[in-house]
């Protein structure tokens, strides 16, 4: 939920709105009873782990438990691209969006690959980053280059 109109009342009443008006990224949990099986509070641009989450919500309600074995059983693996300057990305962070601008200024060709869309993509980017979601996360011909560090990038695409 998006916490719109009245500005911030929900965020109010879960103790989660700053003075200055408004949060953090806040999420709960809360199953068919009411009860709060839940609580995540990362700063606005952190991205919490959507396996954990999903993981929540699926020992939280049977029913969410049989759709899940249902949907598990038709995903099936997308190859990850290879080559080139592929960027595991999300499309809210902000280091992700100066990554895309950085690259383009560049002139830069690169593939962007969403790590919250494309099946498989966060668990190659957790074995890349010793198991957390950090973006963006660069595969340059083989070479990993974890977060947006442009010194890091001019080496490893010698220029």
């Amino acid at each position: 939920m998006s916490d719109f109109w009245p500005h911030g009342q929900i965020a109010a009443l879960y103790g989660v709105l700053r003075p200055q008006g408004y949060t953090e990224r806040a999420i709960f949990v809360i199953d068919k009873t009411g009860v709060i099986r839940y609580i995540d509070i990362h700063d606005i641009d952190q991205q919490p782990s959507n396996q954990e989450l999903m993981e929540v919500i699926w020992h939280s309600d049977p029913a969410v438990q049989a759709r899940r074995s249902l949907e598990s059983l038709a995903v099936q693996p997308v190859p990850l691209p290879h080559g080139g300057i592929v960027m595991y990305c999300t499309q809210w962070c902000s280091d992700c969006k100066r990554a895309r601008a950085w690259l383009r200024n560049c002139g830069l060709p690169f593939t962007e690959v969403d790590i919250s869309a494309t099946p498989g993509a966060a668990a190659q980017v957790r074995k890349w980053t010793g198991g957390s979601l950090t973006t963006p996360t660069f595969d340059i011909n083989g070479a990993i280059v974890v977060d947006f560090n442009e010194v890091r990038l001019r080496e490893v695409l010698g220029i």
